[in-house]
């Protein structure tokens, strides 16, 4: 049993999002999605994460989501485990995407709570109701995803609820406002049950949220072998260490989060001859010159592998 399919194993690291490369007239990259997974393996990432946010999950078809996960997990070989992301608003949709993802040798899956717009939600019953017919279909850990995308409050009172009564849901990726806050309480209310507190939204606060306790970050493939130390020195009890290396990564991670978005990681691999084109599909908007301009010359005093690992 491969590493990638060992679900005993606790997750702990750095396991950023893939982002999903386009062709300049939108279509699929297939090949570019390989080379995606390569270099964020060679980045020396504990795992990846693909069709979440980041990637742009929502802008590709069915039929592209299946031929996306099957080039990730093929691509990897299990050299790193793999999460997939399976949020939607129908149980058995997501049910469907879990299976899938399972068959396909996903090691994890990520699911954000059933919604549809600013009025379509589940009630908290419905909610873990939810959750535990994709844990059955798949018979994966999953991660929730708590983040302000989705428009639906989730409380530690319900997410301690939601790890003992479905207890595959063993991970939490917190990105709300006050994450740390967040982090610190649901460690608390939910004891041995929250086996994988994790941060996200690119590691803006990741000093706050790993002093918190959390074990894990999900950043987008921008600089995660520069984030990737930061996380091994705090989780080994080096703090000082992880805040002089926090520090010097901070303008990029700013830049990303506040500034660029999804784009910040794919304009840096074109940049770097990871992918050839940094299209995203519309209604979002490329990069204006002026932003890309910025965030490059952060990234070139820095350096990150995604700058350099095509060239």
């Amino acid at each position: 049993m491969t590493l990638a399919q060992d679900t005993r194993v606790p997750l702990t690291g750095i396991f950023p999002v893939a982002p999903t490369p386009f062709t300049a007239d939108g279509g699929l990259d297939l090949p570019g999605k390989r080379r995606v997974m390569d270099c964020m393996v060679d980045q020396g990432v504990d795992g990846i994460c693909v069709l979440a946010n980041y990637s742009e999950q929502f802008a590709v078809t069915d039929a592209e989501r299946d031929q996306l996960v099957d080039a990730s997990l093929d691509q990897v070989a299990g050299r790193v485990p793999v999460i997939v992301t399976c949020s939607h608003y129908s149980t058995a949709i997501a049910a469907d995407r879990g299976r899938r993802a399972a068959a396909a040798g996903a090691s994890m899956l990520m699911l954000m709570p059933p919604y549809h717009g600013t009025g379509l939600r589940a009630d908290e019953n419905l909610m873990v109701e939810h959750f535990a017919r994709v844990a059955d279909a798949a018979k994966l850990p999953i991660m929730v995803q708590d983040a302000p995308l989705s428009g639906v409050p989730l409380s530690v009172s319900f997410l301690v609820r939601l790890a003992r009564e479905v207890p595959l849901v063993r991970y939490f990726k917190i990105e709300v406002p006050q994450a740390a806050a967040k982090l610190r309480a649901l460690i608390a209310a939910g004891g041995d049950t929250i086996e994988g507190p994790w941060d996200g939204e690119e590691a803006i606060t990741l000093m706050a949220d790993l002093d918190a306790g959390a074990r894990g970050t999900m950043t987008s493939a921008l600089l995660p072998d520069l984030i990737k130390p930061i996380v091994t020195a705090h989780l080994a009890g080096d703090r000082k260490t992880a805040a002089a290396l926090y520090a010097k990564c901070l303008p990029l991670i700013n830049y990303e989060n506040r500034q660029c978005g999804l784009r910040a990681a794919k304009a840096v691999m074109m940049a770097g001859g990871v992918i050839g084109s940094d299209a995203v599909r519309h209604p979002f908007e490329p990069l204006h010159p002026a932003t890309r301009a910025g965030l490059l010359e952060i990234a070139e005093d820095l350096q990150p592998l995604a700058l350099r690992w095509g060239k």
